[in-house]
């Protein structure tokens, strides 16, 4: 175990946080005079996360901060102690997610013209409730239609610290119908997200299950989701990327 002075006080704030907290966060909790350097909350968050190794829980860092969560590998058993029925999405649901995360800003034209259908109003719905996408502008052509892009809960939701940390397309499985529209090449793989493993899943661990979910556009708007159990809850409060 760990004798860095600030490692219990950090591993109590995030357990009991209930969202992800920032370094500047925890700064602001001590009192001014007792407030440690910013360095010294890092060396111990590093700590923390080599005090964790061989453990069922991880430190992790996503978009709107720092959170302790249930490893991967042990989520499907921790999930048994909600009762809820795990929803799933539609593989069209998931199609326009990840045009979105990977070709953002984009329209909605511009995702039905790739994916050749028209995006049904409850798919939409259903991410813009989930606070996935927000609107980020308007394109300069007539009509202005809406640029959409990623909101910070998406990141927060999929595991991510920020975009970059997206799974190249070769590392993720194949959607041949949209590789030939997005003209990629044949060794690279349109990404699909998959939100059965959000929250303690890796972006390549989130991706996949594609052959569960049902294809029909109108399927899309199911509940809130099935999320592998976190030891913190999501933050709603920030949806900037």
């Amino acid at each position: 175990m760990s004798d860095h002075p600030l490692c219990n006080v950090i591993e109590a704030v995030l357990l009991a946080a209930g969202r992800p907290v920032t370094v500047d966060q925890m700064l602001e909790l001590f009192d001014e005079h007792e407030r440690p350097p910013a360095e010294d909350v890092r060396d111990a968050l590093a700590d923390l996360d080599r005090r964790f190794e061989g453990t069922g829980i991880e430190l992790r860092e996503v978009a709107s901060g720092w959170r302790v969560q249930v490893r991967p590998q042990f989520a499907a058993t921790v999930s048994r102690l909600w009762q809820e029925r795990p929803s799933r999405y539609s593989r069209a649901l998931l199609e326009t997610l990840s045009l979105i995360a990977y070709r953002q800003p984009i329209t909605r034209g511009e995702i039905e013209d790739i994916r050749g259908v028209t995006v049904a109003a409850t798919i939409m719905r259903t991410i813009q409730e989930r606070g996935w996408i927000r609107v980020v502008g308007h394109r300069e052509v007539p009509g202005h239609p809406e640029l959409l892009g990623t909101t910070r809960e998406f990141l927060d939701y999929f595991g991510l610290k920020s975009l970059d940390d997206l799974p190249t397309l070769a590392q993720l499985q194949d959607l041949d119908e949209l590789n030939e529209q997005l003209e990629l090449p044949g060794e690279e793989r349109l990404p699909v997200l998959s939100a059965a493993n959000a929250d303690s899943a890796s972006a390549e661990e989130a991706v996949a299950g594609l052959d569960d979910a049902p294809d029909e556009e109108a399927s899309a708007d199911e509940g809130d989701g099935h999320r592998a159990p976190t030891l913190v809850a999501l933050s709603p409060d920030d949806d900037s990327r």
